[in-house]
């Protein structure tokens, strides 16, 4: 066990095995807790279990100064075949770019043992050497490493020669017989090599209680409810009006694609609104000024059709510009044609 120093900030850390870290995520998002796991509150577990671990008394003391996710991943055409898995794509690598972690990626090469069409190489030894090669520039004090495979044990015996504590958060999960996923294992010589070993299944499943744990979670989004049922009655309902109402951002959560707002004629003081139901969600921000009409899910009142009134009256404000360009007397024409390059996320 480590002992901090005085004013040294103990720095962590931490690396996503993607093909590990997806199989987990699928199993909380269907099954055991049908929710999705928080990568942010991930990194707050992960602070405090390596202040308890090191002995660090202040939160502050201890910081994920670096984290990095490895996956293969589908070419655009490849992904284009699949239904909305580039849009799933796009909304993972926003969670992921909000919560601070830098992606990597390869592409996936055909399976020449036909156990899957698309299968990751190279993804392994790049996560190894890029963990090492960090280690030994930013010089960590622990290096939290996300996955079950064998394949990183030299890794882990490497960064014992330097000195750096290795945390493996690791879960042994087992998927129903019908489903045709892999089970979620985690290799024995890695789990004896490494200083700290946390068995993240038992975790999750004991301590349903614990607030640190819980924060680890999110509960289904609506939107993503939303965007498969893609049926207006679900979401209005006669009891609310249809017309257009105006108000202010009051909270934004980019991770969660969720925020709230508040009407200008305070009907709604803190009515919530969804990424799918968001016009260019991750342009906004708090304070924005927004228009919105007034849905309903089985949770009560939500925000439906929310659009940035500033962009809007940008807009008008450039029409009227080019309207008062081509009464101009000079006999010069202009392309008024604006392409919407704004992405709308349901």
């Amino acid at each position: 066990m480590g002992t901090q120093q005085q004013g040294k900030i103990t720095k962590i850390g931490v690396f996503y095995d993607g093909g590990y870290f997806s199989r987990v995520t699928q199993y909380y998002r269907y099954y055991e807790r049908k929710s999705r796991i928080s990568i942010k509150g991930l990194h707050e577990f992960i602070r405090g279990k390596v202040m308890e671990l090191e002995s660090v008394e202040q939160k502050h003391y201890c910081q994920v100064v670096d984290a990095h996710y490895f996956r293969g991943r589908f070419s655009a055409y490849d992904a284009a075949k699949r239904e909305n898995q580039l849009l799933y794509d796009r909304i993972f690598d926003d969670i992921l770019m909000y919560a601070g972690v830098v992606t990597h990626y390869l592409p996936m090469f055909a399976d020449k043992s036909k156990l899957a069409d698309r299968s990751e190489k190279g993804i392994d030894v790049w996560f190894a050497l890029e963990a090492y090669e960090l280690a030994l520039l930013k010089q960590f004090d622990v290096v939290v490493l996300i996955t079950g495979d064998g394949d990183y044990l030299p890794l882990v015996k490497k960064l014992n020669t330097l000195g750096t504590r290795v945390m493996l958060l690791y879960w042994d999960l087992e998927f129903p017989p019908e489903v045709v996923i892999p089970p979620v294992r985690t290799n024995i010589g890695l789990i004896n090599e490494v200083t700290y070993e946390v068995n993240m299944s038992e975790i999750m499943r004991s301590r349903r209680s614990n607030q640190i744990v819980e924060s680890m979670f999110i509960p289904v989004d609506e939107e993503e409810e939303l965007t498969k049922k893609r049926n207006n009655d679900f979401i209005r309902q006669p009891d609310f009006p249809l017309e257009m109402l105006e108000g202010v951002i009051i909270h934004i959560d980019f991770e969660r694609g969720l925020g709230n707002i508040k009407s200008d004629d305070n009907a709604f003081p803190n009515i919530i609104f969804f990424r799918s139901r968001t016009e260019d969600f991750f342009n906004l921000e708090k304070g924005d000024r927004v228009s919105f009409e007034v849905g309903k899910n089985e949770r009560g009142p939500m925000a439906i059709n929310v659009r940035c009134l500033e962009d809007s009256d940008t807009e008008e404000e450039e029409n009227d510009n080019e309207d008062s360009l081509d009464d101009e007397p000079n006999g010069n024409t202009f392309d008024n044609t604006q392409e919407d390059e704004s992405l709308l996320l349901n």
